[in-house]
Formats: structure tokens, sequence, C-alpha cells
């Protein structure tokens, strides 16, 4: 990997894609921003479906090579600049535990949140990949009462991940209103680097308003 080549990132303001911006403003790197205007579906355009035929956000592509889903993005910059000190390198003994969260966020943590909030069966616990919601919501909450970091003391990305899913996930109800996911997400969400990203995000959203409405009826 090349760090001296930019990377380009593929956004859409105040989608999940925000957790991205806030990781590139703590690694305080330069990015080549591709904004697209999620009312006007422009995710769902050819142009972008050539890139992600999910067309989802967000997406990065650096050197040529294509990177999606968030936590493989996140993974990919923190490895991409390691003098950020914002991933344990191979090596570390905290690597594992890293690696075991970010993939856990996804594999486990999002489904279940997103089956309990629209009040979906899942499938039977011994078939269900993360068993039942319940158990994941004690899990996390467990290693989050180790704090004040996802790690313990150290700040990772994986803060910017979850601090991020876990402030979405307690906004729409969708998960337990304890105290350690609380003061957590409040943690993560004060850091200056996030507050950028949002109002980075706010300045977005405003200009892209002001673009639609000037287009021709």
């Amino acid at each position: 990997m090349n760090p001296q080549t930019i990377v380009t990132f593929f956004h859409a303001p105040f989608s999940r894609s925000v957790v991205t911006r806030a990781a590139f403003e703590e690694l305080g790197v330069p990015y080549d921003l591709v904004a697209l205007d999620l009312a006007q579906e422009e995710q769902r355009s050819a142009e972008y479906l050539a890139i992600n035929p999910m067309g989802k956000v967000p997406a990065i592509r650096h050197a040529g090579v294509l990177i999606t889903e968030q936590p493989a993005i996140l993974m990919y910059l923190a490895d991409l600049y390691p003098e950020r000190k914002l991933a344990p390198p191979i090596g570390d003994p905290l690597r594992g535990a890293y690696l075991r969260w970010m993939v856990f966020y996804g594999s486990c943590f999002e489904p279940a949140m997103m089956d309990h909030s629209f009040n979906r069966t899942p499938a039977p616990q011994k078939q269900c990949g993360y068993g039942d919601y319940d158990s994941v919501m004690n899990v996390i909450a467990a290693q989050l009462a180790k704090g004040p970091w996802l790690l313990g003391e150290r700040f990772t990305i994986a803060d910017v991940l979850w601090g991020g899913a876990i402030n979405f996930g307690l906004m729409q109800k969708s998960l337990p209103g304890w105290p350690v996911f609380r003061d957590y997400a409040e943690r993560v969400q004060s850091r200056p680097a996030v507050q950028r990203a949002i109002a980075l995000d706010q300045a977005l959203a405003e200009d892209q308003k002001l673009q639609r409405e000037t287009l021709p009826a």
C-alpha cells in the first residue's frame, strides 16, 4: 500500500458513511471526496453502481483498489497510515481483540440490532449467525465496561466504528439505554474529530439542498 496516493472517498452526508468521514478526521490525512446526494438517488446511478454494485456508501478507492464495507474500510485506512497509531499492528497483543471487535460489528451486532429494530423474527438460535439479541448486547456491554475505550485505555479506529454505531442505535431506540452504552457513545461523539466530521456533513447537506432547489422543475 502506498500512503502517498490520495484515497478517493465516496460519501453521502448523514448516512453511515459519516463514520468513515470521522475516521479520516481522526487520521488527519487528506482525501478526495466524491459526494453523493441520496435524495437524488445518486447512489443508484449507473456511474456509482459501476463502483459499488450494492449502491451503498461508504466506499473508498486507493491506488486502483476498491474497498467497500465500513469495517474493512476503517481497517484499511488505519493500516495505510500506521504512524497515526489507530490500529494495533501485527504482533501487538491487542491486534487479535481489535480484529475480533471489528468483525463482530458486522457479523453480530448490526444484524441483531436491525432485526430487533424492525421486529423481524431471527432464525432459530442454533442457526442464527449472532445467536440472540440479548447475548450480543450483553457481550458488547461487558467489553465496553472495561473502558474508557473498546480496547481499554487505548483509543483505536474501532472506537470510531463502534461509537457511531452505538450512538445511532441509541437514537433509533434499537439498543438498551444502558449507561455503559450512553457514556461510551458520548465519549466518542464528543471527540473533536467526530465533531468536525458532523460539521462538515452539515455544510455538505445544506449545499446539496441548495443545489436541489436550483434544479429545473
